[in-house]
Order: C-alpha cells, then sequence, then structure tokens
C-alpha cells in the first residue's frame, strides 16, 4: 500500500509501529484493554456514535474501539479501522471476524495521506492514535475532507507527563540504566504532543474544525492486580510504552537490568488493588 512507503510523511513512527518494539500491542491487547477500559468508556460516551453512524477510527490498534463503536452504531452502520500497524491490524480483522460483526472493518492506511470518500462520515474518533502525526494540521484537513458537513470529532489523548505517572514515573526510575533520552520538542509526535490545550485548538481550528472542547478524565491506571503486584507491572510496562521504547536498543544485559529496577519501583506502589498510578487525559470534541 502506498502509505506504507517511505515517501509517507510519518515514515519514521510507520517504521516504529512495523518493528519488533511494537508488537506487544497486538499480541497483549487483553492487557492494554484492561489498562485502558475506564477511559475507553469515557472517551466512547463524550464520542454519542450513533445507531447508523458512519465512523472512523483513526488509529484503530487491536480493533477493541473498533468492535465498541460498531456495537453501538449496529448493523445498519458502519466502522472503518485505519492503523498503520499491520500485526495490530491483522489481530482487529481477526477479532472481527470472529466476533461476526459485518459493520466493521480494519486496514493499513496512513489517515494524513489516505483518499477517504469525501462527505461520507458522520464521526471520526481516536483512543491514543493522533499523538503522533509528523503534520498534524494537514492530517485533520484530510480527516475533515472525509466528514459531512455536521460531522463529529471525538479524540481521546494524554495530558502531560507530570500528570501520567503510570507512564513516566517508571521510565524515571531506570533513566540512570540507560543513554540520555532527549524526549520530543513540543511540536514533535509523541505521546504527550497534545497536551497543551492552545496546541490542540490551533491544530483543529487551523484543520477547519469548530466548537472545540477539551474534558479533563484522570483515570486509576491499573497496571496489575493483587495477585501479580510488581512483578506483573514490571513486564507490562517493560514491553508497552516509552520504557519499550527507550529499551529498544538496549542490550540483553540492560534490559535485565531496567526489568529489575521496575519491579523494585513497582514494589514501593503495590496496595490492596495492586499497582495503581494516576493517569490523565483530554477528550477532545469538534465538529466540521
Amino acid at each position: 500500500m502506498t502509505d506504507q512507503q517511505t515517501g509517507s510523511p510519518n515514515a519514521r513512527e510507520v517504521q516504529y509501529w512495523n518493528s519488533v518494539q511494537t508488537r506487544s500491542w497486538a499480541d497483549e491487547h487483553e492487557v492494554i484493554d484492561r489498562l485502558f477500559a475506564d477511559l475507553t468508556r469515557v472517551a466512547l460516551d463524550h464520542a454519542e456514535p450513533k445507531s447508523g453512524e458512519r465512523v472512523i477510527d483513526i488509529g484503530c490498534g487491536s480493533g477493541t474501539t473498533v468492535l465498541g463503536l460498531a456495537a453501538r452504531v449496529g448493523p445498519s452502520g458502519y466502522v472503518l479501522g485505519a492503523d498503520v500497524s499491520k500485526p495490530s491490524v491483522a489481530k482487529a480483522q481477526e477479532r472481527i471476524a470472529a466476533a461476526n460483526v459485518h459493520q466493521a472493518e480494519a486496514m493499513v492506511c496512513d489517515v494524513s495521506t489516505h483518499v477517504f470518500p469525501a462527505n461520507s462520515f458522520d464521526l471520526a474518533f481516536s483512543r491514543f492514535g493522533v499523538m503522533f502525526f509528523t503534520d498534524p494540521v494537514a492530517t485533520f484537513v484530510n480527516i475533515r475532507r472525509a466528514l459531512k458537513s455536521d460531522g463529529r470529532l471525538a479524540l481521546a489523548v494524554f495530558r502531560t507527563p507530570q500528570e501520567n505517572k503510570w507512564a513516566t514515573a517508571a521510565l524515571a526510575a531506570i533513566r540512570h540504566l540507560l543513554p540520555p533520552i532527549t524526549p520530543p520538542g513540543p511540536e514533535e509526535p509523541g505521546q504527550f504532543s497534545w497536551a497543551d490545550a492552545t496546541r490542540v485548538h490551533r491544530i483543529l481550528g487551523n484543520a477547519g474544525f469548530k466548537n472545540i472542547s477539551l474534558t479533563p478524565h484522570d483515570p486509576a491506571m491499573r497496571l496489575a492486580g493483587p495477585s501479580g503486584g510488581a512483578a506483573e507491572a514490571a513486564n507490562f510496562i517493560s514491553h508497552v510504552g516509552a520504557v519499550a521504547r527507550a529499551t529498544s536498543n538496549a542490550s540483553e544485559q540492560q534490559k535485565k537490568e531496567v526489568r529489575a529496577a521496575l519491579e523494585a519501583f513497582f514494589k514501593s506502589h503495590e496496595g490492596a488493588q495492586g499497582v495503581v498510578l494516576p493517569g490523565a487525559i483530554w477528550v477532545v470534541t469538534a465538529r466540521a
């Protein structure tokens, strides 16, 4: 598919999300689904997909949100899941088929450049699929073109690193074991690139969206249950997210040291509910 060629404006991210390091997003989707369950429900409730509507799911991953949207639009609706990750899309396609859901499909494509039918979707939705675009304004111009004149946008994005201890505190705890890590700049793709409300308004406003609103939500991120505790949390964080990305080129010895340091860190955060740390997101809504 042409979207996957190196000519894509998001070529670096396309390469990363098709690498060995990100395979866990497909292989461990059930663990990720549990972690994101509360905020997924909140995002879907804000999106308000209605029976018979047509929806694009941006960065659909392993298909959980595709299935959630499909249940809400019903058999008379349609959901198109789009993602650059071939393993995640393959998992989504497998799950859609297993659920016998005929009103949904998933495809490998870069929504920044893919030519969607114009004026054909009621809703564009995303759970953490929009923070990695090199040119987000151009991407959302393209997405807006696919929406009907009264189309809606509903996105879940992370707020600041400081508010998302579940993702950043563990990385801080093992930073001394790794070479210096340069965080992305404020205008560069990254997990927290949509944290700044002013930037979000600028991106979507410049792309032609109106009635832009950001609603905060502060989910408790449960990284492991009481039975798995620190070991389960360390295993998960070793394979998914910022730590996994930071250690992608580490030696096996370094990875063992990181794993041990993570378990020690999470040991200090074990409680009656397991390992639970704060999370913080925006639910962004807008009109085409």
